[in-house]
């Protein structure tokens, strides 16, 4: 249940994000990271956060974050 609670939170806290971009950008200032690396600079980088946010929360609320954390993971574990 504690995982369904957090995964709800997760994908509200990524929409914020994504809508908020500029206000997070003003308050917390730019990435130097994000600005040499990508072409968007950091609101790009929020953007994705912001998805990424959104995409583990889902698998969260869905009971789909182990299976997906397996599959990827499964190569590195012994047989």
């Amino acid at each position: 249940m504690f995982v369904k609670i957090f995964g709800v939170f997760l994908f509200i806290a990524g929409i914020i994000l994504i809508i908020f971009t500029e206000w997070f950008l003003n308050n917390f200032g730019r990435i130097n990271w994000a600005e040499q690396k990508l072409g968007g600079g950091t609101r790009s980088f929020l953007k994705i956060l912001g998805l990424i946010l959104i995409f583990v929360g889902l698998l969260m609320i869905f009971d789909l974050f182990g299976g997906i954390v397996l599959w990827i993971f499964s190569p590195l574990m012994p047989k």
